[in-house]
């Protein structure tokens, strides 16, 4: 019985850890995931390296913004940082 005493500080700490950092970034990552899969044309969005542009086209694994006067980029589906509201 001491012994499960002893560990009882670090098992509280690692509970605590588990909803204080872990759980909170594993529900952000979900969401950024949900976020980049429901992609879809016309969507104004800002890349993770702060670029502006509208999805011109989607492929599997390959967005195409379209950034100023037709110029197109093309950008890793894992760059969309955010969707922009209209």
């Amino acid at each position: 019985m001491e012994g499960i005493l002893q560990f009882a500080p670090i098992i509280i700490m690692f509970v605590a850890m588990w909803f204080i950092l872990i759980r909170p970034a594993q529900k952000r990552q979900k969401a950024t995931v949900a976020m980049q899969n429901d992609l879809k044309r016309g969507d104004r969005v800002v890349t993770v390296g702060g670029l502006h542009g509208e999805v011109d086209a989607i492929e599997d694994a390959v967005v195409y913004l379209k950034v100023d006067d037709g110029t197109r980029l093309k950008f890793e589906r894992q760059a969309i940082g955010r969707v922009e509201a209209i």
